[in-house]
Order: structure tokens, then sequence, then C-alpha cells
């Protein structure tokens, strides 16, 4: 069933729209101005806005352009009873799906409903299969690091120069190096992608370089390596830490002279590929260790982009995390989830060993197991594992001084001694040995709020 919200400061055309929709089997809300349209708009799903242009306080405009930064696919009805072309001009230059002139015909009413819930649906089939089909996303955040990599990017995409990514599992060198890419001159022609960790050591060599017939008992026919199939593109070389050391022989001889050798095979192939390298391993040590060749670091390491764990930076957390439960919602057909800022604030402090990856499990679990508002609570009852002792190791991995793992027990206790007393701050205060203005204090500290609002006794 279909959720309209209507928003219009008279209460007869509340009334009357809704009598009509209702009829239709629409499921309606209202709203007596636009701010209480934009806070339902915050914490509800609608498929559709009927909204008056004119009202006091917040004209029907100003909540248009509101509500698309909170939800951009929102489609919006504009209603007046004083419009004309250039307010309909307007309405639509500022994402509106249809305006209508009041009062309004019944026929078109309905007719204009159906076909922008039908449009919102297909708006939002389109993004869900075009996410799946590319594997370019967004890179999300606005840390100094993560400005300081797209800043990065700008710069070195055009040109020719060889990339060397590093960061740890999870954390998205291969949405860096995707970037890269579609910022290249050379995005028109192909992006061939490498996993040196996933191929073994006897094949890296045909799978790069191809190979000749019979150049080994399974060489049945010829093969295409990677760099020949990137000509005149992008090979994208992941885990290139995990390469053979003869392996990285013939990359080496590719980068310097621009030719490879197939397996097998005699004739020189020239090659004109640019090269962009990624690894979660520390270079220089494993040149330490003689597992990497120094020349071919120097090789490949013209750039250097460091891709941040997600412990480095917090503050990215809630735009990652509201941005997945978006993605997770859409894709499986959920209706839309919020979370609770408090949800946030505790996300920000779990220890992400898998990063962004982890990231993104723990939203899918709370979308599937959490409430309709992700709270404090479903993050605490959902987002560590459930295995004992797997929670045991992450809430001591979670906290890197003794400080904030204080603080994260004083802040559970004080709110569960609360709860235990009605929220009376001067019972629990005596309770817990403490003077009230300090628990009152404490519970500003740590934002503890009481959902029917805090007792002050």
């Amino acid at each position: 069933m279909a959720r309209i919200l209507i928003i219009d400061d008279e209460k007869a055309i509340r009334n009357t729209l809704r009598e009509i929709l209702e009829y239709e089997s629409y499921q309606v809300d209202e709203a007596a101005n636009g701010e209480e349209g934009l806070q339902k708009i915050e914490n509800e799903e609608y498929d559709a806005v009927l909204c008056d242009v004119k009202m006091p306080k917040m004209d029907g405009m100003t909540v248009l352009s509101k509500a698309k930064e909170i939800d951009e696919d929102l489609p919006f009805v504009m209603i007046s009873g004083h419009g004309n072309v250039e307010m309909a001009v307007e309405a639509t230059k500022k994402g509106a799906f249809d305006f209508i002139v009041k009062p309004p015909d019944l026929n078109k009413l309905l007719i204009t409903l159906r076909n922008t819930i039908d449009r919102k649906e297909l708006v939002i089939e389109t993004k869900v299969l075009r996410r799946k089909a590319s594997k370019t996303r967004d890179i999300i955040g606005e840390s100094p690091a993560i400005k300081n990599i797209l800043d990065t990017i700008d710069k070195v995409a055009p040109t020719d120069a060889r990339i060397l990514i590093t960061g740890e599992n999870g954390t998205g060198k291969e949405l860096v190096a995707r970037w890269v890419y579609e910022k290249s001159l050379r995005v028109k022609n192909p992006l061939i992608e490498v996993n040196c960790a996933a191929i073994p050591t006897e094949l890296i060599e045909s799978e790069l370089f191809g190979h000749e017939k019979g150049a080994f008992t399974s060489a049945i026919k010829q093969r295409i390596g990677k760099f020949e199939q990137a000509h005149q593109g992008t090979i994208f070389l992941d885990e290139v830490g995990d390469m053979s050391l003869s392996a990285q022989a013939k990359v080496l001889r590719a980068l310097q002279e621009n030719k490879i050798t197939r397996v097998g095979g005699e004739k020189d192939i020239e090659v004109d590929v640019r090269v962009i390298a990624a690894t979660n391993k520390n270079l220089l040590k494993e040149i330490e260790k003689g597992n990497f060749r120094m020349d071919l670091y120097h090789r490949l390491s013209v750039i250097l982009i460091h891709v941040p764990s997600l412990n480095e930076r917090r503050d990215d957390i809630p735009l990652l995390a509201e941005k997945f439960v978006k993605e997770v919602c859409e894709d499986g057909g959920i209706s839309k989830k919020n979370f609770m800022p408090q949800a946030l604030e505790e996300l920000k402090k779990l220890n992400f060993s898998g990063n962004i990856r982890e990231l993104r499990n723990i939203v899918e679990r709370l979308v599937i197991l959490g409430n309709q508002r992700i709270t404090l609570e479903d993050i605490q009852k959902f987002a560590s594992p459930i295995n004992a002792r797997d929670e045991e190791k992450s809430i001591y991995e979670r906290f890197s001084t003794l400080q904030d793992f204080k603080e994260y027990v004083e802040r559970i206790f004080i709110e569960e001694k609360l709860k235990k007393n009605g929220w009376n701050v001067a019972k629990t205060a005596a309770e817990i040995d403490i003077q009230r203005s300090h628990l009152y204090n404490k519970i500003e500290k740590y934002s503890l709020k009481r959902n029917e609002g805090l007792e002050h006794n």
C-alpha cells in the first residue's frame, strides 16, 4: 500500500485529500506546516508528497528543497491556488514531479500520483541495477585523509604516472584505483584487474604475459595475457606484494622497455599500459626480507597513495553507515531505516579490523535484525559477534586507551542504574554514591536520554 504525505496549512484541504486518497486505498499522513512535514520525511518513508506552495513560516518551495537534501528520490507534487507558469517551472527545476492548481481535478490528481509512484519505483530499480553493474562507487568521507586522496586522484589521474596504493584489507584500495582509471585519459580503453594473491605462483607469468601453444603440458592453445589485453589501457595489479620474484622480474622489464614475451615464446610484443598497483603489505619490509625487488618498488611507486584504516578516520563512519543503510534497504526492497544519533556515536567506538567491508556487513545485519530506527541498543546487540569469545576479544580491541574503556563502562553502568530506578536522578545518585550534580554532568557528557523525557528530581 503506497504511503502519501500531505503538507498543507489548511485543515479542510488536508481532510478532503485524505478522504479521496484513503478511498483509493492509499495510506495517508498529514502535516500542518513545512517544519512538521520535514520532520515526518526525515523519520518516516513515503512514496510521494503532496505539498502546498503558499504556507506561513516555510513555503512549499523551501520544503521541496530541504526534503530533496534528506531523500533525493522522494517525489513531490506541488499544489497551489495561485499557480502560474513561472511557479510551475521553478518547482520542476527544484525537483518536483508535477504541479497541480487548486482545486485539483480528481482524475488528474489520482493519475499524477500513480505516475509519480511508478516513476519512483523505476528510479530506485535503475539505481540498484546500475550499482550492481558498476564496481565504481563514490569515495565517501570528509576526513583530511580522504580529501587528500581525492585531491591526489584529480591531480595524477590525467597523467600516465604509475601509482602504488597501500593500506589494510577492506579499506578501499580497489575503489581508489577505479577512480584513477575513471578520471584518466585512458578511460575509453580497458581496465584489466589482476589479483596477484589469487593466482598460483606457477601460473601468474602465464596470466600476466600469456603463453604460446605447447609452452607447457596443458598449453593446448595460445593465450593472450593481461598486459596485452590492457594495451593502451590500464592494468591494476592488486596485492602485488604476493607476486613471485620471477614474475616481478618480467613485470620490471615490461615497465622498463614497454615489451613483454609470452611464456614459451621468443618474440617481443610491445605494450602501452599504465600500471596501478596495490598492496596490504609493507613493501620496504618485504624488500629487507628478500621477498620483493627494490628496483620494481621504485618503478611502481612514482605516486604513493595510502588509504587509511577505518579506525583512523572514525568521523567518516556516520557518513558511510548512512550510505550503506540506504543501499541495503534499496537492494533488498526493505522500507527505509534510519540511525539514531546515539547509534552512530556507538558505531564510531567499535574496532573495525575488517575496515569498510566489516562496516557494511554490520550495517546489513542491523538493517535485517534491528528496529525501524536503529538504536544504541541495536548496535550493542547486533554489531559485535555473538560468540562470547569473539565478543570478549572485540570489546578489548575496541579501545586504544584505558580512559576510553573506563568511560565506555561508566556510561553503560550509569544508564542501567537510571533505567532500574525509572530515571529518578536523586535515587540513582544516592544508590551509586555520587552527588546529584555530578550525575547530571555524567548524563550530559554521555548524552543519556530517556525516551519519555528525563525526570528532574
